[in-house]
């Protein structure tokens, strides 16, 4: 059985996560979806939401579990019987990103594979810290985020109702 994990902030969750967790879900027997408890990055949902808000949004896929993390993502792996990390990629500055952590992880565990699943087209300009900009201002998230992560984000920055549906600019 290949247990996999997907590791990350999801400060917020976007369609492209969702795009890298749903094609990953395709080749691994087990996803686990790691919601890395980063204080440094200054998230705006708790953990504890984040946990929420993917766990809602992966409700539909039987072999996906959602845990919440501190420390190496290694050990994390390790812990939860993983056997394979895997990264989603959108452009340059992700690989040579991702190509830093996978040298670093290849040193640390030797028995973590690495699995890069390269970003769909539709979802290769999404970031979070995107995401959260958009939405801080106002703008229509219609297609980036999940319609139940839009509502969070509305009530995290105290939106109008009309964030999901208008067809605002940036």
């Amino acid at each position: 059985m290949v247990v996999a994990v997907y590791p990350g902030t999801f400060d917020p969750l976007t369609w492209g996560h969702m795009d890298i967790i749903e094609r990953a879900v395709a080749v691994v027997d087990k996803l686990i979806v790691g919601i890395y408890e980063n204080l440094a990055k200054r998230p705006i949902f708790s953990l504890e939401q984040r946990v929420r808000l993917v766990e809602e949004a992966v409700s539909g896929l039987p072999n996906v579990e959602v845990k919440s993390f501190k420390g190496l993502t290694v050990d994390f792996t390790h812990q939860v019987g993983g056997k394979v990390m895997i990264r989603g990629l959108r452009a340059n500055s992700d690989f040579e990103r991702e190509f830093e952590m996978a040298l670093m992880n290849r040193k640390l565990a030797p028995d973590i594979e690495l699995l890069c699943l390269m970003t769909s087209s539709q979802y290769q300009f999404l970031s979070s810290t995107l995401i959260k900009e958009v939405a801080q201002l106002g703008g229509c998230l219609e297609g980036m985020v999940p319609e139940h992560v839009a509502a969070a984000l509305k009530e995290r920055f105290s939106m109008p109702t009309k964030l999901a549906t208008s067809k605002g600019k940036m």
